[in-house]
């Protein structure tokens, strides 16, 4: 017998990650794959990341930090909200984590009990599903759409509202459609949700690679939500597995007693590397990168558009674009196979991101130069042609 726990039953397989298994599968063949499904910047870390850590582990002094991480990583944090954001967030409400992951683990394991529901919208990003599963609780979609932007509304929320609803998950940048909530609407959607006794829960892990409008956070509007960000994608840290969470005071204390006995600490190397990350040269070299990515986006947009991809939303942030594959294929999933198979074009297929017509879209990532981007879209021009 195999004592597995019943909820395994309900935790699906993160689908981008077992293309990514057979991409270089495919590669240590010698093929040549043009990786468009993972979402992790093609860039370096940023040189004053990497030459901190050199110099912090050249002390080899590597030892456990609080918790709740390091606090003038905390601080530094705290007058980046302030300088960039006009945020007042006080140090002491931020957790530094392993990973946005480990935020997210964090904040599902202080706020749910057994059979809890949370709104998440659908699509979204596909392990926060099974991190409410996980804690037991119950992960209830929104299906949501262009019309909306494919964020949630208000009355969406309120329609959806049971006695056993938690909360809500929202995203600004999100993942995969790259859209964005407008400030005002993230305050809306916290008073529809604080009014029923709820909390609010926003993932800005890609604040900052915004286009055409500038990047925001929700604390800069309220103290009462839990927002979770991470050092990966705009910092370019991805690797190095460090995020972090604010929460409101009172949750401090309980989320240190979880922290302690989930991670001990997050990884001291990670922290004292990042102490750079907010430093005005690495701020410059991380603009540069979004500048880079948005000239990518305008690359791609088009010349997908000219094989038969639609795109009812354009996105305003991170570094995905949803794709309506309807008009040239019947199944995202025999879409995405044909195409790392028979192009060597790695996509991910719709069903990682919920049961929202899922066989009619596919995220493709603009993590690589243009020139690839563009030579992707050929290969792929060439498998559609061929029937």
């Amino acid at each position: 017998m195999n004592p597995i726990a019943r909820r395994m039953a309900d935790i699906q397989p993160f689908h981008v990650m077992e293309i990514l298994k057979r991409a270089h599968e495919l590669a240590a063949t010698g093929r040549d794959i043009i990786h468009l499904e993972v979402g992790e910047p093609d860039f370096p870390s940023p040189p004053p990341i990497v030459e901190a850590a050199r110099q912090f582990l050249a002390g080899g002094h590597v030892h456990y930090t609080p918790a709740l991480g390091l606090g003038a990583l905390r601080e530094a944090i705290a007058r980046f909200y302030h300088d960039r954001f006009g945020a007042d967030v006080a140090p002491e409400r931020i957790i530094i984590t392993p990973g946005a992951s480990g935020a997210l683990m964090l904040a599902l394991a202080v706020l749910t009990n057994p059979g809890d529901e949370w709104l998440l919208p659908d699509p979204g990003y596909p392990s926060n599903r099974h991190l409410v599963r996980s804690f037991e609780g119950v992960a209830k979609g929104l299906p949501v759409d262009a019309s909306t932007r494919f964020q949630p509304t208000p009355a969406q929320v309120a329609a959806a509202w049971t006695p056993r609803t938690r909360g809500l998950m929202v995203a600004s940048p999100a993942n995969p459609t790259g859209t964005l909530l407008s400030l005002d609407e993230i305050v809306t959607l916290q008073q529809t949700v604080a009014a029923r006794g709820g909390v609010l829960i926003v993932d800005e892990i890609y604040q900052g690679l915004n286009y055409g409008v500038e990047a925001s956070t929700a604390l800069s509007r309220s103290d009462d939500v839990f927002v979770v960000n991470s050092f990966s994608k705009y910092f370019g840290m991805t690797g190095w597995r460090l995020g972090w969470m604010v929460v409101p005071q009172a949750y401090v204390r309980e989320i240190e007693k979880l922290a302690q006995h989930f991670f001990i600490s997050p990884s001291t190397p990670a922290q004292h590397a990042a102490l750079a990350a907010f430093a005005p040269g690495t701020l410059d070299i991380l603009e540069e990168r979004r500048h880079a990515f948005a000239r990518r986006r305008n690359a791609l947009l088009p010349a997908l558009r000219d094989i038969g991809f639609r795109f009812a939303t354009e996105p305003q942030g991170a570094f995905y674009l949803y794709a309506d594959i309807s008009d040239i294929a019947d199944s995202s999933e025999t879409l995405a196979r044909r195409l790392i198979e028979e192009a060597g074009v790695a996509t991910t297929p719709g069903i990682d991101f919920g049961d929202n017509a899922p066989e009619r879209h596919l995220r493709i990532a603009y993590t690589t130069d243009e020139a690839r981007l563009i030579e992707a879209a050929e290969r792929i021009a060439g498998v559609l042609r061929a029937g």
